[in-house]
């Protein structure tokens, strides 16, 4: 079966669009919202004489991908083409005002997740659904493939640790598609909103070699999300955003590799291979160095690990990211236990909480790593009962089997 995404089925279906008749419609969109033939959503849903696009959203990094780092809001603006107001909700807002709400009747949402609790895409789509509901306004999801597929992994978000990066009790490596995360919100949350999905036709999470990522160009769904190698290591390598070393910003390979100028990444690997080897299945590690040209430790020679989840190394059932990177963590704090592993500053506009918790929806995972005496089981004696708990509760929202 051709694999259509639900852009691409709204664009050449007008029975699928006919509920649209007479509406306004909205698009809330990023740079890898493209059609088939690579035309932008935005562009491509502007040529149907039998819609009528009122305005536009930009999620984090905005609707064209304008902001490279974490933190950068986008502005508001007009759209130069199609002349329609171009509204951020990553910027002097995260939820959309109600001057934003009173622009259209329809949200078509068109946005290409990563599979990952902490990417603010999902959350952003929260808050779409909450205040779709006050003000009775329908949201359609065009639903794209999750790049991670179908496993989940990592520790459920704990209650109190709800924040821009934690939308709601979800593992860190959910499993969902966006159209499926969306029912999921609506069930959990108990939202009384007019939602519909557009799904995918063709998608086969667990078919090879994409498991999950079909024969398709990759657009950067955001600046640092280059290709689908960074998209499956990026549930656990996210974590870094809370640490001192380096995730590889200002590389070519962001968010596949970590270190640090004071790390010895030979030493690092062999301590995660003595620890839990079970635990580093599914990849292949590689000690490199390599030179941010920005972020942390720019300018900088850092002696590093990159992460490989390519063809002849992959192995999508046993590859689990989070707890790698876990496991490198308490590598580095084992081989030196006074370094300054943990960054404390103001992340995703939360203050007086580390970011490494906000990330993880709680203190259980740092709290592993600071222990001398914990071991790979007391983490999987946290994370292992909210993943199977999670796999039995997604069973509800899955449109793909």
């Amino acid at each position: 079966m051709t694999f259509q995404t639900g852009l691409d089925r709204l664009l050449a279906d007008p029975a699928l669009r006919a509920p649209l008749k007479g509406r306004r419609v909205a698009l809330l969109a990023h740079p890898a919202s493209v059609s088939a033939d690579l035309t932008h959503a935005l562009d491509a849903l502007a040529t149907l004489p039998d819609l009528r696009l009122s305005a536009a959203f930009g999620p984090q990094h905005g609707l064209r991908g304008d902001k490279q780092d974490n933190m950068m809001e986008s502005p508001d603006f007009l759209d130069p083409v199609h002349g329609i107001p171009v509204f951020s909700l990553y910027g002097t807002v995260r939820r959309p005002a109600a001057a934003m709400l009173d622009s259209f009747d329809v949200l078509l949402v068109d946005l290409q997740d990563l599979g990952c609790r902490i990417y603010t895409f999902i959350t952003t789509l929260l808050y779409v659904l909450e205040a779709a509901a006050r003000q009775g306004k329908t949201v359609w999801v065009l639903d794209r493939p999750n790049p991670a597929g179908r496993p989940v992994e990592g520790t459920t978000l704990r209650p109190g640790w709800e924040s821009f990066v934690g939308a709601g009790p979800l593992p860190m490596r959910h499993g969902l598609t966006l159209g499926e995360l969306g029912a999921w919100f609506i069930r959990h949350f108990r939202l009384d909103v007019d939602y519909r999905v557009i799904p995918m036709q063709g998608w086969q999470p667990e078919a090879a070699p994409g498991y999950g990522w079909p024969q398709r160009t990759w657009i950067n769904p955001s600046p640092n999300a280059p290709n689908l190698s960074m998209a499956r290591c990026y549930a656990g390598t996210v974590m870094l955003e809370g640490a001192t070393l380096s995730e590889g910003r200002g590389t070519t390979r962001p968010l596949e590799l970590f270190g640090a100028p004071d790390m010895d990444a030979r030493a690092v690997i062999a301590a995660m291979k003595q620890a839990a080897p079970h635990w580093l299945q599914g990849c292949a590690l590689r000690e490199c160095w390599f030179e941010p040209t920005f972020h942390k430790h720019a300018g900088k020679l850092c002696s590093g690990v990159q992460i490989h989840v390519e063809s002849g190394h992959y192995d999508h059932a046993a590859f689990r990211p989070w707890r790698l990177q876990a496991l490198a963590f308490q590598a580095i704090r084992r081989l030196y236990p006074g370094y300054p592993l943990w960054r404390d500053f103001p992340y995703e506009y939360e203050t007086g909480r580390l970011a490494i918790d906000l990330i993880n929806g709680g203190e259980g995972l740092r709290r592993w790593v600071d222990d001398p005496a914990a071991t790979p089981d007391d983490l999987d004696a946290l994370a292992c009962p909210d993943e199977a708990a999670w796999r039995d509760e997604r069973e509800a929202v899955l449109l793909y089997r």
